[in-house]
């Protein structure tokens, strides 16, 4: 899978090297990607996505003004157009931006949540949660990677987080954090992230 998601990279011209960034006892990553071209990877994987990339960028030597690509290894269905309109859109923009997929679904919030009313229900064991409240999907959007800001931008922004306690999830987050708003760029559902053990059988079949 991870070989997959660096393929992806490389479809853009560019896109100049892929940097991944792996836990010191990785023993799967040189099977993964020899041979690629355009592509190394670095022992600077940490407990979260936000340490990793955090991590992975300050051992890379870059100008704060070049512009960098974070993806998820999760994701290796990327089309070469989305990632070719990605850039597009981010080149000319000042402060950058990532691929996303308007919300489909109706959107239920749990009992669990805070601050939601739990009143009248049992929750323990194996009984599921019941609903809060329904939330409207209008004008929200499912965050995919790959995600693409400045150097100086991404790292400012990594700061800032780090010095409110905070690890966000992404990084358009630790963006929004400095009060910047990222483009929203469609992306596509070929890009979605594999996360549960069901996923991969779908995926196997997209990319075959």
């Amino acid at each position: 899978m991870l070989r997959w998601a660096v393929r992806a990279l490389l479809q853009d011209p560019r896109v100049d090297e892929v940097v991944v960034g792996v836990s010191a006892t990785d023993e799967h990553v040189y099977h993964a990607l020899h041979g690629l071209p355009r592509t190394r990877w670095l022992a600077t994987g940490g407990p979260s996505r936000h340490a990793t990339v955090h991590n992975t960028l300050a051992a890379c030597d870059l100008a704060d003004t070049d512009w960098v690509l974070v993806h998820d290894a999760a994701r290796p269905g990327l089309p070469a157009q989305s990632l070719r309109t990605l850039i597009d859109l981010c080149l000319g923009d000042p402060v950058g931006g990532l691929l996303a997929m308007p919300v489909a679904d109706t959107i239920k919030q749990d009992t669990l949540a805070p601050g939601a009313s739990a009143s009248g229900t049992v929750v323990g064991g194996n009984t599921p949660p019941r609903v809060a409240r329904t939330l409207t999907r209008d004008h929200l959007w499912q965050a995919q990677t790959p995600q693409m800001f400045r150097v100086g931008l991404l790292q400012a922004a990594f700061a800032h987080a780090l010095k409110q306690g905070l690890a966000p999830t992404d990084e358009a987050g630790s963006v929004e954090g400095l009060g910047y708003q990222p483009l929203l760029v469609p992306g596509s559902l070929a890009n979605l992230k594999v996360t549960w053990p069901q996923d991969f059988e779908w995926i196997e079949k997209w990319l075959a």
